[in-house]
């Protein structure tokens, strides 16, 4: 979606104000921002048309065609760099938050992650890489927001990357470091149980390659 000019609602902002007198913007009720950040119902917001198609076409250079293609594979030469930052990420006091992106930037090709649902659920992060040019899905637990716990959105937000991935026969490479579900009144009646499902069923029916590193810890 672009910012300012995207717009998306089952009801607009004239029957939302007869029906239930909330007077509320189609920016507010159904634009960009509010799509990418609360609902999870955009994955890309962009901050006008240029930077969409160009956000468009790097999307496709990660997706094969279609599902009976191999994920896509650019050039690679391969070499023996060292990556000692990889050493100095985590820190030793556990209870201290790191940025899982730096763990993900230290270990993919250079400049190859494109983050998916960016301002979504940012308790897990998803998205596409390359690792020797052949692309891959990452999701990884995220310790620098509400130190990486799954609850409803996350839990929704990763599955359904997953199964993306697995129908366009793009490999999993996982990062956990997870304290386990969020608990709370809140999560139990909006149904943390059969979302949280959804990510554990998302894994486990998964065909593709499946790689996971659990980095801290991985708890429930």
């Amino acid at each position: 979606m672009v910012e300012n000019n995207s717009y998306m609602f089952v009801t607009g902002p004239n029957v939302v104000k007869t029906v239930t007198h909330e007077e509320v913007s189609s920016e507010d009720l159904g634009g960009a921002s509010a799509h990418s950040v609360k609902s999870g119902v955009t994955h890309f917001s962009c901050v006008n048309g240029v930077a969409c198609i160009q956000e468009i076409k790097q999307l496709l250079s990660y997706v094969p065609q279609n599902c009976e293609e191999e994920a896509p594979r650019l050039p690679y030469e391969s070499s023996n760099e060292k990556r000692p930052q990889l050493n100095n990420i985590i820190p030793e006091n556990p209870n201290q938050p790191y940025d899982i992106r730096e763990v993900i930037d230290e270990v993919i090709d250079a400049g190859s992650f494109f983050e998916v649902h960016k301002n979504f659920a940012e308790n897990i992060v998803v998205g596409f890489a390359r690792l020797a040019g052949r692309s891959i899905g990452i999701v990884a637990n995220q310790p620098a927001y509400l130190a990486g716990v799954l609850d409803i959105k996350s839990s929704q937000k990763a599955a359904r990357f997953v199964r993306f991935c697995d129908c366009f026969n793009i490999p999993l490479l996982v990062f956990e470091d997870v304290p386990g579900f969020l608990p709370g009144t809140d999560q139990e009646w909006n149904g943390i149980i059969t979302n949280g499902a959804k990510l554990l069923y998302a894994f486990c029916e998964a065909t593709v390659p499946r790689v996971t590193v659990i980095t801290r810890k991985a708890y429930g």
